[in-house]
């Protein structure tokens, strides 16, 4: 398993100051109905399909039986722009569409999808299905019931399919004015803005279906500075699920600042002396330990298998009473939000730990089946080409009772680690590395020494376990992060307040 801030420079995937852009609400104007969330014949005519052939899709799903059936369509645009040595001068759009069949029977799971959605198609992906699900014959409902969301969690006053290459320039022009005019260390400025929105259509064999439509934008701006002979960089971002609305002066200045801030520090950086120490992880970006410590472990797939850490764990205290931990796609505009799943359950908040037991693992239709509980709304899919599998959304630590000058006051000595850039986790061992990007010695109670570039590693349940303060100062991390499971990306977020983790080894300097 794998989480990471994407690395827009190496891949070329996919923030404004003294020129003022010229608003995108000038001259993209909507009428709000595009995408209207409410409505489930839109996504019909959408999609020009008839709920009368997708009855002959889901019968021909399940004709060699099976358990359950869903149909996935997705129609998606997405567009990204960047910035190289002070000009835009790349972008790029695409479009995805079609749709997957699942069939269920059992442990047994038939999948197929097809690009072009006539019935002919869409049949002949159903049979391929049922074929690979092959079971005793069932029945299904022959009703539709319209499981849409009314009020939905993603913002989008004006659509991205509204707004044009020339309306979004400007804005990553003004990083790069605002950037060089900060610092005069600033040597190269990198920046990038990425937009997509997703018409989703849903429809299974249980007689629901739901149209949901999905916005979705990162800004990021990377920064080079040099000084004397040394030359240090870092980044900032923010993603969101959110319309053109997202682009304003105040996030522009905001991510600048950031990334001056953070890359300024580094040329007072020094790579430590490693070995094992208390740790403070800092509010926010932190939110890593328990995406990638554990997170993966107490998604329930990894369990009904046996080769989660925490398979035999359910319903005991795996850690301080003081530690709440959830994982949430009720969080309006947040990357992980998610008004229904890839499977047709709503959103909703889950308790995984609560005041240190583990009282819940995140499931999807299947575990949820193989556990006697319902589902807990984290199935989900990078696209119509992937099945459903159970995925973190917005996974987090509430807020304990600490003022993160407490915790620091009680280490003699140890590190206080703040931005990370990626990590890894072994789901059977629970073993974990994460690469700090910034960071503090802490000596005496107090932060001293700047620190760069190390790497932490440990264990997540034994990590977890060794908690033993939980600040009050919860934040969550608005970074783009993407997180990697069984070959699908899929949009997280993370966050938590201050803590101190007792033991950790810190790979410095020997």
């Amino acid at each position: 398993m794998g989480i990471n801030r994407r690395d827009f420079i190496k891949t070329g995937g996919l923030m404004l100051g003294a020129l003022a852009a010229p608003s995108v609400f000038e001259s993209c104007k909507t009428d709000g109905t595009s995408h209207d969330p409410t409505t489930l014949g839109y996504a019909f005519n959408h999609f020009e399909v008839t709920e009368n052939q997708l009855k002959k899709v889901i019968s021909a799903a399940l004709e060699k039986g099976g358990d359950y059936a869903d149909l996935f369509f997705e129609h998606t645009f997405s567009n990204s722009l960047s910035l190289q040595d002070k000009a835009v001068n790349r972008t790029s759009s695409n479009i995805d569409f079609g749709m997957g069949v699942r069939v269920v029977s059992g442990e047994q799971t038939g999948y197929a999808y097809v690009e072009n959605i006539t019935l002919d198609e869409m049949l002949k992906a159903a049979q391929t299905a049922a074929r690979i699900a092959n079971k005793n014959a069932s029945k299904w409902a022959a009703g539709v019931t319209d499981v849409s969301v009314k009020n939905s969690l993603y913002q989008s006053l004006t659509a991205w399919e509204d707004v044009t290459v020339k309306n979004k320039m400007p804005y990553l022009q003004q990083i790069n004015d605002r950037m060089f005019a900060a610092d005069n260390r600033v040597m190269k400025v990198s920046a990038g803005l990425s937009d997509s929105a997703s018409h989703i259509l849903f429809y299974n064999s249980e007689g629901q279906a739901y149209y949901d439509y999905r916005p979705m934008v990162t800004l990021y701006t990377q920064c080079i500075m040099a000084e004397a002979d040394r030359m240090e960089s870092n980044m900032s971002s923010r993603a969101f699920r959110m319309g053109a609305e997202f682009l304003t002066d105040d996030l522009i200045k905001a991510l600048v600042e950031e990334a001056i801030e953070d890359t300024s520090i580094l040329f007072r950086s020094i790579k430590p002396k490693g070995g094992e120490m208390p740790v403070v992880m800092g509010a926010g970006g932190s939110g890593i330990l328990l995406h990638e410590a554990i997170g993966h472990a107490f998604e329930a797939d990894f369990n009904r298998k046996n080769t989660s850490i925490f398979s035999d764990k359910l319903h005991q205290t795996i850690c301080n009473t003081d530690i709440n931990i959830l994982d949430d796609g009720t969080i309006p505009s947040n990357l992980g939000a998610v008004n229904i799943d890839d499977e047709g359950i709503p959103g909703q908040k889950t308790y995984i730990v609560r005041e240190g037991i583990l009282t819940n693992y995140l499931h999807d239709r299947i575990s949820a089946k193989y556990y006697n509980l319902s589902p807990t709304g984290n199935g989900r899919r990078q696209s119509f080409r992937n099945i459903p599998i159970p995925r973190m959304r917005a996974t987090y630590m509430e807020a304990g009772k600490y003022s993160e000058d407490e915790i620091i006051a009680s280490v003699k000595n140890g590190v206080y680690v703040s931005k990370f850039t990626n990590g890894q986790v072994q789901i059977g061992a629970g073993d974990f590395t994460f690469y700090v990007k910034n960071g503090y010695l802490i000596e005496n109670g107090k932060l001293t020494q700047p620190i760069k570039d190390i790497n932490i590693i440990g264990n997540g349940p034994k990590a977890l376990a060794d908690i033993t303060m939980v600040g009050s100062n919860f934040a969550m991390d608005q970074g783009a992060w993407t997180c990697g499971k069984d070959g699908q990306g899929c949009p997280v977020t993370l966050g938590m307040p201050s803590a101190l983790v007792s033991k950790l080894t810190v790979g410095g300097e020997s």
